[in-house]
């Protein structure tokens, strides 16, 4: 998703899991002539009350609407090809049916709309899995105890392993009907544990394109 290309289109963005609203303010920051897209609208999705209440509370979201709701309930409340956008940080690993949830975003993007996923999976190499586990082990499961989230970083471990490698997941987005699909690696000590995948929606089944 170019920037420059798109600065003065009035994109209407969606952030799915927007928890309390980090990705939503890098969308819509204090100087809107500073913006990514200074005339975009956003909309934050997620389905955790106080997560919302956090996110409304910030100053200096123009642009930016909330839904308080969980993302597979969307398809009842906004219409298809709302979106020319959608961007969902740390969300898949936690859903039940992710390819039902890529089906419903599929169908809310217009044809040829972009989707960005940030999401920890592992990139295949055994040495991936070593890696992340040692880090759980010695940093984030005792920090996560310290802080009294213990439970919340065990379960952050265990989703990562149960769900997919990152070509696993490159190849679920094409399954359920996206194009151009893109791997990106973070850098650092999270290659091969972090990834951001960007996709082009095709059309809808009975939607034309």
């Amino acid at each position: 998703m170019c920037a420059a290309q798109h600065a003065d289109c009035g994109w209407r963005t969606r952030d799915a899991g927007c928890a309390c609203s980090t990705w939503d303010a890098a969308l819509a920051p204090p100087r809107p002539r500073f913006s990514l897209w200074p005339r975009a609208r956003t909309t934050g999705v997620d389905a955790s009350a106080g997560m919302l209440d956090r996110a409304v509370a910030k100053s200096g979201l123009a642009g930016v609407d909330f839904v308080h709701a969980p993302v597979e309930e969307l398809a009842d409340r906004l219409r298809p090809g709302s979106f020319d956008a959608v961007f969902a940080g740390y969300l898949f690993r936690n859903l039940d049916d992710p390819d039902k949830t890529l089906d419903l975003v599929r169908d809310l993007l217009v044809p040829g709309g972009r989707l960005a996923v940030h999401e920890y999976t592992l990139g295949g190499s055994p040495a991936h899995r070593v890696v992340w586990n040692a880090v759980c082990s010695v940093i984030i499961q005792p920090a996560g105890r310290l802080a009294g989230g213990a439970d919340l970083y065990r379960h952050l471990r265990h989703s990562v392993t149960r769900f997919d490698t990152a070509p696993a997941f490159a190849q679920r987005l094409r399954r359920t009907g996206f194009a151009d699909v893109r791997v990106l690696p973070l850098p650092g000590w999270q290659t091969g544990i972090t990834h951001t995948f960007i996709a082009r929606a095709t059309a809808a089944a009975g939607r034309g394109s």
